[in-house]
């Protein structure tokens, strides 16, 4: 009887002990991301082995760096061909850059083999600024006597009450180019010391520019290799902080507003696929151009078309416009300069994004190789946006509305002083927009003046001793459009009024001429309001119900053109925001419109470069590059922390379906 028990608990102790396991393994294996897809994002598993086996087929210094790290992107047509089961390959490519060389590699690991598939170096160009570069900046600039001097000078002692900032050289001299060197211009501003009264430090230290002073350090050998005191320039020595403590008396908060969805969201997650309402897409976090969306498609009712293979923002760049050589190089390329991707920060629900969104992590690397797992870094919501459509009839005094319900997809990135954030906006319609929000700190200039003098006429005083320098902020996006499939044309559409005759006696009608950009340097083209200029992608090989093209409108929203004059540095180097639309044929390794390396590259690089050959774009698998800009001269409002300016533009059916799309939405309940 002893033994049959002892037997018994025996047995159920063992029952036990494999539910727990199985169940701690199910939750384990729940939680390990599934690579069900080519586009499926990278795992820490893979960087590590990737990492691994460079490190294992090459000898690299103690100084080497891996400036970026991403998936190498499987063949298109490939993934367009993919079938869940098959087996696919999974490749990593990774930047290497050797310090005391001075010297960029590029290199290709095979997951599947573990094998180093491609390893190139690319001769005289500079990655992106790396973290350790900052720290090695500011070590560099704080012990340099000359700067010490330009401290001191100032009444200065504490050299650990000023903060380094570190910025790609931007514009170089010609001594510069030829040196070859590694270089970053690094700015001072004053921290001061810990206030005794709000019990903090002045952590809002862009508002007290140390004006005139710029040291440039050679990253490679770490000394300075220029320096400039343009001399003394008052410094505002106020708290800029923003917070509840350096505000005081705040106003009242409006009543509570909730955004609640009883039932659950309306978009369905499947790992790094999102279904909704006839949408269906990919996302990923990419290291340098953040969020980017993949096979973008619509399930019509009867078919699933495709709209976009790929979609990201390409580049950046933000001149500033002071000829002051401590400001005239600055031109930052925040995409290849700064690794806008690695620079995404965590959200939280309530603030970027509203209560009822899911934010979702992603897995990056860092210099040193490591993969980390940023929380939080994108967020996707719905949100309601008023009407629809609508129509009120007034003899039967039937009123039929729908409300407009969107998706979106975000992510924020802080710039140094600057903050952006990205959304991609899908709408029932089938319309998909980009909205870029810009806020944050203007970067500010130390003034003596503390009124506004009609003399400064590259910036306005914003507060006493802070100018804010007119600038401008351009964005590239690239977008690998398949409407309806790779075989795909563009067109341009531009409206102009008809002459009075006998055919037009009253004056009032206008005709639209639609005239295809047969080839890549015909459409360099830009935003004409007198003839309220658009650009269609259309299918080449496909009708519509009415015997036309499918296609999808590019509908520019605010825009601006570059202003430096022709003949200038910075319209040489960034040739991308010379012109509002571009459109090339389909190159796999054609990603960038300012080109691969942008930091201290020649001019000429990324889009002027693509189109040289001058290829078709007649029935083919094309790409449509759209650059929009904002002018930003600084105003008191914007001080001392910038509300958000937002620019766009929209991706807009047009014949690519048979009516409205949102037509046979059901009628929303009327709340009683």
């Amino acid at each position: 009887m002893i033994k049959r028990l002892r037997f018994f608990w025996l047995a159920i102790t063992l029952i036990v002990f494999i539910t727990i396991s199985l169940g701690f393994m199910e939750m384990l294996s729940a939680q390990q991301p599934t690579i069900s897809h080519p586009l499926s994002s990278l795992t820490e598993v893979e960087i590590k082995t990737a990492v691994s086996v460079i490190k294992r087929e090459k000898t690299l210094s103690e100084m080497a760096a891996f400036p970026l790290i991403t998936l190498q992107e499987p063949d298109k047509n490939e993934v367009i061909k993919f079938t869940p089961g098959k087996a696919f390959a999974r490749k990593v490519f990774l930047v290497v850059y050797e310090r005391a060389q001075n010297k960029t590699y590029e290199g290709i690991v095979d997951l599947t083999s573990k094998t180093l598939s491609s390893w190139k170096e690319i001769p005289s160009v500079q990655p992106a600024i790396i973290n350790p570069e900052y720290e090695l900046a500011t070590q560099v600039v704080q012990a340099d006597p000359q700067w010490q001097k330009a401290m001191k000078s100032r009444g200065i002692t504490d050299f650990n009450q000023v903060k380094i900032s570190c910025w790609a050289p931007g514009i170089l001299s010609k001594l510069e180019v030829a040196a070859g060197d590694r270089l970053c211009r690094a700015l001072s501003y004053y921290k001061g010391e810990h206030l005794r009264r709000a019990g903090s430090e002045r952590w809002n230290f862009y508002g007290s520019p140390i004006e005139g002073v710029v040291a440039t350090v050679n990253l490679n050998t770490g000394k300075i290799a220029s320096f400039v005191d343009r001399g003394k320039v008052p410094f505002s020595k106020e708290n800029w902080n923003y917070d509840v403590k350096s505000l005081g008396k705040l106003l009242s908060p409006p009543k509570a507003l909730k955004i609640f969805q009883p039932n659950g969201a309306s978009f369905r997650l499947n790992g790094n696929e999102i279904s909704w309402q006839g949408w269906k897409f990919r996302y990923m976090m990419h290291p340098r151009s953040g969020l980017v969306l993949y096979q973008v498609n619509y399930n019509d009712g009867e078919n699933v078309r495709p709209v976009l293979y790929r979609a990201s923002l390409s580049e950046m760049v933000v001149p500033y416009f002071d000829p002051e050589p401590t400001w005239s190089f600055r031109n930052a390329f925040d995409v290849g300069e700064y690794n806008f991707g690695l620079l995404a920060n965590t959200m939280e629900l309530g603030k970027e994004i509203p209560e009822n969104g899911i934010l979702l992590n992603a897995v990056l690397a860092n210099e040193q190789g490591e993969p980390y797992v940023i929380p939080g870094v994108m967020g996707i919501y719905e949100r309601d946006h008023g009407m629809l459509w609508k129509h009120y009839e007034y003899n039967t005094q039937r009123n039929d509305v729908r409300r407009n319900r969107e998706l979106v997809m975000t992510m924020t990135a802080a710039v140094d002083n600057y903050d952006y954030s990205v959304n991609w906006i899908f709408r029932q319609d089938g319309t998909l927009e980009v909205e870029n929000e810009l806020t944050g700190i203007v970067l500010a200039q130390g003034t003596a003046a503390e009124k506004q003098s009609e003399d400064n006429s590259y910036g306005r005083l914003i507060a006493k001793n802070i100018v804010g320098v007119n600038h401008q902020h351009f964005f590239n996006y690239r977008l690998d459009m398949d409407v309806d499939g790779q075989a795909n044309s563009v067109m341009e559409m531009n409206v102009k009024a008809l002459p009075m005759d006998e055919k037009n006696p009253l004056g009032n009608a206008i005709a639209v001429a639609e005239t295809p950009l047969a080839k890549e340097t015909a459409a360099v083209r830009d935003i004409d309001m007198k003839h309220s200029r658009e650009w269609m992608i259309v299918s080449a090989d496909k009708q519509n119900a009415l015997g036309g093209a499918p296609g999808y409108m590019l509908m520019p929203g605010g825009n601006s053109i570059l202003f430096p004059v022709e003949g200038s540095k910075i319209r040489q180097k960034a040739g991308f925001a010379t012109h509002h639309v571009w459109v090339t044929k389909y190159e796999p390794d054609e990603l960038y419109a300012g080109g691969d390396y942008p930091n201290q590259a020649q001019p000429g690089q990324g889009l002027p470069k693509y189109i040289a050959d001058d290829e078709s774009l007649m029935g083919e698998d094309i790409v449509l590059w759209y650059t929009m800009g904002v002018t930003h001269i600084p105003r008191s409002e914007d001080w001392p922390v910038m509300p958000v300016h937002r620019v766009g533009f929209k991706l807009v059916p047009r014949g690519f379906f048979s009516r409205n799309p949102a037509i046979n939405l059901p009628e929303p309940i009327p709340i009683k």
